[in-house]
């Protein structure tokens, strides 16, 4: 069941490259930089994700990330999920889950948590995601 809305953020995609997988359908590396809230505390981030193109046109992601508050706490994050081409350019939205490590006292909840996320990436290169708890 999902729980409390427990984090959003916005940014941009800061790069992409095409990866090398013969016999393979393609794979993109994803990387972006972000600001938001995570249990009500601001942080910037980075992450970088890595998503593969389907046989039947859906996406398929694995990624982790970064998030750092401004009192210079810090949060990891691993991901995965699945995506589709909106049509629009590299336009997709996205779909998944969430994992955390920190020592942050402030932020210590994250460690016991699966988070669920809506992840938007528009044709323009920016981003917008909104993170509930999974309990």
């Amino acid at each position: 069941m999902l729980g409390e809305k427990i984090g959003e953020e916005t940014g941009k995609i800061t790069g992409q490259r095409v990866l090398p997988d013969e016999d393979q359908p393609p794979k993109m590396e994803v990387s972006f930089q972000s600001t938001g809230k995570i249990l009500g505390i601001d942080f910037s981030g980075t992450g970088t994700y890595v998503a593969a193109l389907r046989p039947t046109g859906h996406l398929r992601g694995e990624g982790q990330g970064v998030w750092m508050t401004k009192d210079g706490e810090v949060v990891t994050w691993k991901g995965t999920g699945v995506g589709r081409p909106t049509g629009r350019g590299m336009a997709a939205t996205w779909r998944g889950a969430l994992y955390f490590q920190t020592t942050s006292s402030k932020l210590a909840r994250l460690n016991g948590v699966c988070g669920t996320f809506e992840h938007e990436c528009d044709e323009n290169g920016n981003v917008k995601s909104a993170l509930w708890e999974w309990k």
